[in-house]
């Protein structure tokens, strides 16, 4: 697992040159604070790479994520990241037109009103459970 899949024209604007690009996501990623130390991000052609010391698996998965729901990046690579072994079960899933996380939470747990557990695991890549939007990938905890 190194190499993670985006849609590269959908996502936060954060930069405008990708001269600034690298420095503009490593500040993302560290307002929001994942549990990465050392952090190092690096841009080049629509291909983020992280390198550091992640405190745990999801704390990985979430820096992907923030990273990769970045207009302008396709691919995240993280060969340069470590992280301890996955231990909880979790899917990705890209959003679609017109799906909210009570939908989702209804596919997933069969209970739309369990859309805050969705929430909860993807807080640093949606900042409100009421804007989401297509081809923005977050994680589904299945445990």
């Amino acid at each position: 697992m190194g190499l993670f899949d985006f849609v590269k024209e959908i996502g936060n604007k954060l930069f405008n040159r990708e001269e600034d690009a690298a420095e503009k996501i490593k500040r993302h990623i560290e307002e929001s604070n994942p549990g990465i130390e050392g952090l190092a991000v690096d841009y080049k052609d629509g291909v983020v790479s992280i390198s550091g010391e992640a405190a745990s698996a999801e704390a990985m998965e979430k820096a992907v994520l923030m990273a990769g729901n970045v207009q302008g990046v396709s691919e995240v690579k993280i060969d340069g990241l470590h992280a301890p072994p996955v231990e909880a079960k979790v899917e990705y899933y890209i959003i679609k037109k017109g799906d909210t996380l009570s939908a989702i939470a209804k596919q997933f747990y069969g209970k739309p009103n369990d859309y805050p557990r969705i929430f909860e695991a993807n807080r640093e890549v949606i900042k409100d459970p009421n804007k989401i939007f297509p081809g923005q990938k977050i994680r589904i905890p299945l445990d």
